[in-house]
């Protein structure tokens, strides 16, 4: 395009208007927006597909701004480019109450922000995901309608990260040659130079993992410009490592770690306007250097009405592949599932009935896209149907993520966020360590992901205490906006597959079993009793004395102490508890009922932590108190007294202990 505007001059738009808006916050990172804005000019007036007024549009280039502290370059460029959402008021409600601009940009808060960045690394591994989508979609849908770049601009920290390592890694064996990370080498961190922690060479690193690589000056228009044309015709992805000076612009603190996470100060301002020949006052864009940049946000109307008439052409059949849609066929086959389960019931591990739930599911669901960090197997993620996608073919519908539990949640976000797929991915319980950083942010984000979380409890046996849960349920039911289902039969297992299928603004966890379980559910209803997140599975609760409420597969020991208690003559119900959460929404009433008036009685194998919720002071919880050990699934059962002797034994004890009260 023709340009009547400096590149300086656009570049310092959105210098200054970084500054002023930390200064205005008192609060923020003014360093790496002022010291990446030369690539980001060039980025969007160059390269960057895009449409404010669309910024849904699906074959827009991504652009992910992993390093999310640098959050006002990304609102600067998106009020500068005409983003209606993004206005002036915005920008000066930087980091305030109710505002849209908020510390680290927010998936949701408005247009324009592809994925919530800000936990370091995170946006790189998201990207890396999109990249992957872009690449599915494509061979779905062809270049017709899908073909499009990912541009991340990462930091220092986003490269020290080792979930980095785990992205870049998926993304060079798969060879995504549409990811392009311009990555701000600043050699600036909080506590100084970064040859304080690291003498990493990145292009060397990112080389072996299977990248092109090279380093420019990150302040030549031209070497950026030149970079991103070579990196567009690469065959794998690229690092374009920018060697910039933070801050870049600022008379003293330039090139400073202090100008990194905190306002410049008056000053500062004063002399960095003075230096860039900025006469304005705060948050005031000349009207022709913003009349520049408004029309670099509509560069690409012909491009994009383009692909609307394309679009008007093709089939209902790509229409669909192209949203994020789940048609209703699967509800019928898996409602078939149901009561096939129910009437055979078959004592399987809930891992190895989640595969049949699978087998069944995926031939119905063509954009459900699932994977394993090397635990196929084990997880038993991997259907009859599943076709592998690799770097010769995007076709396929199973990721093998390899040993990155972190990178494959990630990446699953990206998907997610994508058009048209819904990830799933597994792994053990215990590893859920490993990827909760970007759980947490499927949970932020509001993305339907779905975690196959296997080898539940000590139930996995000999494998010992390195591989056996304990606190990891209730971590995980800690975060907000997280379905933790631990489902304790076959019907249990589809019915929470159905639950996780549909409810596509909270991430799912599933929690499974490796040992065998006792079916539950006996008879077959339509309805999904899963759905409310705890129900009574046996007994009368109105007539009981005795709750007996338990998740997964210590149903079956509820089970047999509630037939050993009936013997007894005394009165018990059983509660199957298999998502908190869901039972937790559910009217006071209802959870009164199910519960009970009488003594309660928690059992899972697991940590108490969280049951105090459903038990009371007097109540008993039969569980881990401790860490696992190295033995067979029933010794260990018997050793930790999980057991329906235990059980009777404790109840018994508590009701003769209350009669003598």
């Amino acid at each position: 395009m023709t340009m009547t505007i400096s590149h300086n001059a656009l570049a310092n738009a959105i210098r200054i208007l970084s500054l002023d808006a930390v200064e205005k916050a008192a609060s923020g990172h003014p360093g790496m927006p002022m010291g990446m804005a030369d690539v980001a000019t060039v980025l969007f007036k160059d390269f960057l597909r895009f449409n404010p007024t669309d910024a849904d549009w699906p074959n827009r280039d991504r652009f992910v701004l992993s390093a999310g502290h640098g959050s006002m370059l990304l609102y600067s460029l998106l009020y500068l480019t005409g983003h209606p959402e993004c206005t002036l008021d915005q920008i000066r409600s930087f980091r305030q109450w109710g505002s849209l601009t908020a510390g680290h940009p927010e998936y949701g808060h408005m247009p324009g922000i592809e994925t919530t960045t800000g936990p370091l690394g995170q946006g790189l591994a998201t990207a890396v995901g999109l990249a992957v989508g872009e690449r599915l979609m494509n061979a779905r849908v062809g270049d017709d309608l899908i073909n499009h770049f990912t541009y991340v601009i990462a930091s220092d920290g986003d490269l020290m990260e080792g979930v980095s390592q785990e992205a870049i890694s998926l993304a060079g064996h798969l060879r995504l040659h549409k990811l392009i990370v311009l990555f701000d080498d600043n050699d600036i961190t909080i506590d100084g130079r970064t040859s304080l922690s690291t003498s990493d060479d990145a292009l060397q690193r990112f080389q072996a993992s299977g990248w092109k690589a090279m380093r420019i000056d990150g302040h030549d228009p031209a070497q950026i410009q030149d970079a991103i044309s070579q990196a567009q015709t690469h065959d794998r992805p690229t690092l374009i490592a920018c060697k910039t000076t933070i801050a870049k612009g600022a008379p003293t603190k330039a090139g400073t770690s202090s100008s990194h996470g905190s306002p410049l100060g008056a000053a500062e301002v004063e002399a960095t306007r003075k230096a860039l020949n900025w006469p304005n006052p705060p948050f005031e864009i000349p009207a022709d250097i913003l009349a520049e940049w408004r029309a670099i946000g509509q560069r690409h109307q012909q491009t994009y009405q383009q692909w609307q008439d394309r679009y008007q052409q093709v089939t209902p059949e790509q229409i669909t592949k192209l949203k994020k849609a789940i048609s209703a066929d699967w509800h019928q086959p898996l409602n078939a599932l149901k009561e096939k389960f129910a009437n055979e019931q078959p004592k399987q591990a809930t891992r190895q009935l989640s595969q049949t739930v699978l087998e069944t599911l995926v031939p119905q669901l063509p954009n459900l896209v699932g994977g394993s960090a090397d635990l196929s197997g084990s997880n038993n993620t991997k259907t009859k149907t599943h076709h592998a996608v690799t770097a010769e073919d995007f076709s396929g519908n199973y990721v093998n993520y390899g040993i990155r539990e972190h990178g494959m949640a990630a990446a699953m976000n990206g998907l997610s966020l994508y058009c048209g797929f819904i990830p799933y991915g597994g792994t053990f319980l215990v590893f859920s360590d490993y990827l909760r950083p970007a759980l947490r942010l499927s949970a932020l984000m509001q993305q339907g992901v779905i975690y196959v979380l296997t080898h539940d409890s000590i139930g996995l046996g000999e494998d010992g205490p390195t591989h056996q849960p304990i606190e990891h349920l209730a971590s995980l039911r800690a975060i907000p906006n997280v379905n933790v289902f631990r489902p304790a039969d076959g019907v249990e297992v589809a019915e929470c597959w159905q639950l996780a299928l549909e409810q596509r603004q909270t991430p799912s966890v599933l929690a499974l079993s490796r040992q065998a379980i006792t079916p539950a559910r006996l008879s077959h209803t339509s309805e999904n009793l899963c759905a409310k997140g705890g129900y009574v599975v046996r007994g009368n609760a109105s007539a009981s004395q005795v709750t007996l409420i338990a998740t997964g597969s210590e149903l079956g020991i509820a089970l047999d102490a509630h037939q050993q208690l009936e013997a007894q003559g005394i009165q018990s119900h059983v509660v199957s508890l298999p998502c908190w959460r869901l039972f937790d929404q559910q009217p006071k009433e209802y959870r009164q009922q199910v519960l009970g008036k009488g003594l309660r009685v928690g059992i899972e194998a697991a940590s108490a932590f969280g049951w105090s919720s459903y038990l009371r002071s007097d109540d008993i919880f039969i569980g881990m108190n401790g860490f696992g050990a190295s033995a067979p699934a029933s010794v260990l059962y018997e050793q930790f007294g999980i057991t329906v002797d235990q059980v009777i034994k404790k109840i018994n004890e508590k009701l003769l202990e209350k009669e003598k009260k």
